[in-house]
């Protein structure tokens, strides 16, 4: 017996039947329509589109047929393997545009917030404690007066009652700018500003000179060629150490707290007459430590109960002739602090250095606010 005619008789293969392919584009078309987001449709594109979907198995199977039946074989597989295609097409489409709004929403930035790339700094302890003390007497009413560093001697020296044979004049504590006889130094207190200040104000004269000054003296940890004081000067009609006093204890209490005791010990300045020393009681301790055994019962104190602030007294009335204020009509007082070592015990900072140095860790802690 002869075989089957293969030119003529149909060969039954079940992948390209009809219904089978119908099957497999609407399968393959409802999975891309119910594709979520593009890595779900890569998956649906591997499973129909695939070189092992079904429809390209059943691309395959077309040479089984009869040469007569192969081309109508290879038309339904092509239009169902072409609508999938086209599905594919346009779903990512979708996905794609989808993907890049919620990429808008989620990732946006927002430029004009604030930039945190690079950390943020802190102000000076030494400006911000400067500024602090200004306004403790700009609130009584005082006024902030400034001058130049560089400073003529007479003003530095002369109108404040020293004279030429001081030992503040020589080299071991002012820097004299060259050369030697031009009479020009860095200043080594703020006091000619307070001499400045008469020269072109009018009592009554209140007025508090914060700023730098400069002392030939060692860099170590309590001494520096270049530090800050704030200098107080009052020049009113019956002004006495009693205004002095109660000033100052403003001050300490501003600074330090309420109900620091303050006490003058004698002292002599040139430009003061009667001139004292001031102490605070420390603050940490409240003076305890002056009874406890040992220098280290107070850090702060270091065991004295009583802390050093600076000189003060009633103006000498040579310097008010000086600097041409009536003496037998005016008087005044005068003090001057270390901006620097009063930072120091209110911080607890053992090392002057430590202003210098510039390590942001010390600013950061130290600059932000006192």
């Amino acid at each position: 017996m002869s075989g089957p005619n293969t030119q003529y008789d149909p060969v039954e293969v079940t992948p390209l039947q009809p219904a089978e392919i119908d099957a497999a584009r609407d399968a393959a078309l409802a999975a891309i329509a119910a594709a979520g987001d593009l890595e779900e449709l890569k998956q649906v594109r591997l499973a129909h589109a695939g070189d092992r979907s079904p429809l390209a198995l059943a691309n395959r199977e077309i040479g089984a047929l009869p040469p007569q039946a192969r081309k109508e074989a290879g038309q339904r597989v092509g239009q169902a393997r072409g609508a999938v295609n086209q599905a594919l097409a346009a779903r990512q489409t979708v996905l794609e545009a989808e993907h890049e709004e919620r990429m808008l929403v989620e990732e946006t930035v927002d430029v004009t917030l604030p930039v945190d790339r690079e950390p943020v700094g802190a102000r000076h302890p030494l400006t911000t404690g400067a500024e602090l003390i200004a306004d403790i007497f700009v609130a009584m009413g005082w006024e902030i007066a400034e001058g130049p560093v560089m400073e003529a001697e007479w003003l530095n020296f002369d109108a404040l009652n020293l004279g030429p044979d001081h030992p503040a004049r020589t080299m071991q504590d002012t820097f004299w700018v060259a050369p030697a006889d031009s009479g020009v130094v860095l200043r080594t207190q703020t006091s000619p500003v307070q001499a400045r200040s008469m020269l072109t104000r009018t009592p009554p004269i209140y007025v508090a000179c914060p700023g730098r000054v400069f002392r030939t003296d060692e860099y170590d940890a309590t001494h520096s060629p270049v530090f800050h004081q704030v200098e107080g000067l009052a020049i009113d009609e019956g002004l006495t150490m009693a205004h002095l006093k109660g000033t100052l204890d403003h001050l300490v209490s501003s600074l330090f707290g309420e109900g620091i005791s303050t006490r003058f010990r004698p002292s002599y300045f040139p430009f003061t007459e009667p001139s004292a020393e001031m102490d605070m009681i420390c603050f940490v301790c409240g003076g305890s430590a002056l009874n406890a055994e040992g220098t280290d019962a107070c850090r702060t104190c270091r065991g004295e109960g009583w802390i050093e602030l600076g000189g003060c007294g009633v103006v000498n009335p040579r310097v008010l002739i000086a600097c041409g204020v009536d003496p037998e009509r005016y008087t005044g007082f005068a003090f001057g602090f270390g901006i620097d070592r009063m930072l120091m015990f209110r911080s607890g900072i053992d090392d002057l250095r430590a202003f210098w140095e510039g390590d942001v860790r010390f600013t950061t802690a130290f600059g932000s606010e006192l």
